[in-house]
């Protein structure tokens, strides 16, 4: 019974860090490709999360939704209502400077949070919205978990080579090249701020995909899960720690903090109770001192962004201007 719980434990954990990977890819979209600071995570996994929520949910008095429809549509509407988020922050904040984006992102989710608690007849509230459909939740507990994970990991696996065709393409040389000096894009005829708007627009709807799977997951959504601590904060952490621009660092940096950030946790729980509380603080201290660490002997993460043409990562991009773009 032990190594059934492990194993159950172990089906858990990776489809966590399959659900954070995607966010993390749309992260790196972001700030990896195109430089824009995104500190509003939280809320559009929260639009993501919900929209699928009240979606596909069944009927319940009292509450807009309940429309019970295939999880499939769910998960296009989560990640269509966070693209239709995104389009009025990117284009009105997007031609500003980088903290413009980093202010408002944070504003946003607050707003979306504060909604999300407030408007009852959308959201139901502190209560949150329960009885969503989980994809193969008709079968016994395990099998449901490897079906589940195994649906995850397609959708990452999917997810995962397009960045990546797209890194590779024309389109992922010009947003690296706005990246690394604006003026110089511009010059050469690129609209810079459109093709900002179209990087954010990509990530945030990863992210609102990323809430979708989350909320199946659980089967419930409520707000104490969209936690910036860790909606927004641990994401920032796995793309700095995985190598920002290198969408395999940003599944790896998703895989080491969540392992972490989980263990830490089963090792607390091990304490007397009125030291485990106290104790749960040891895991932002774990977190913050491997950050501290990756920082100070691999600034550029554990996968540092590759050099033009070299497909084996061993090196970052050097931003030197134009000639090299």
């Amino acid at each position: 019974m032990e190594i059934l719980g492990l194993v159950n434990y172990a089906l858990y954990m990776a489809i966590f860090i399959a659900i954070y990977a995607l966010l993390a890819l749309g992260l790196n979209i972001q700030w990896g490709f195109a430089g824009l600071f995104n500190a509003g995570i939280a809320g559009f996994f929260a639009v993501g999360a919900y929209t699928s929520a009240i979606l596909t949910s069944p009927a319940a008095d009292g509450r807009i939704g309940g429309f019970d429809l295939h999880f499939t549509i769910g998960w296009i509407g989560a990640m269509v209502a966070a693209a239709l988020v995104a389009w009025p922050i990117g284009k009105i904040c997007l031609r500003f400077r980088s903290d413009y984006l980093a202010i408002a992102s944070i504003g946003v989710a607050e707003i979306i949070r504060l909604v999300i608690k407030s408007e009852a007849e959308l959201t139901n509230g502190a209560r949150g919205i329960s009885n969503i459909p989980r994809p193969a939740g008709d079968f016994g507990y395990m099998e449901s978990q490897i079906a589940y994970l195994a649906l995850v990991l397609g959708v990452l696996i999917v997810v995962y080579l397009l960045v990546e065709r797209q890194f590779n393409a024309p389109w992922g040389r010009m947003m690296r090249a706005i990246r690394d000096n604006e003026d110089a894009a511009r010059a050469m005829g690129k609209n810079v701020e459109f093709r900002r708007l179209e990087a954010f627009i990509f990530g945030s709807a990863l992210m609102g995909l990323g809430g979708a799977l989350f909320a199946h997951f659980n089967r419930s959504i409520t707000p104490e899960a969209i936690d910036p601590m860790v909606a927004t904060f641990l994401v920032w952490i796995m793309l700095i720690l995985g190598g920002s621009g290198n969408n395999r660092g940003a599944i790896l940096g998703a895989a080491v903090v969540w392992i972490i950030w989980s263990v830490s946790e089963i090792a607390t729980d091990q304490l007397p109770h009125e030291y485990a509380v106290q104790a749960k603080y040891i895991r932002l201290f774990l977190i913050g001192l491997m950050l501290q660490l990756v920082l100070r002997f691999r600034p550029e993460g554990l996968l540092p962004e590759p050099l033009r043409g070299d497909l084996n990562g061993r090196g970052r991009n050097t931003k030197s201007g134009p000639a090299n773009q």
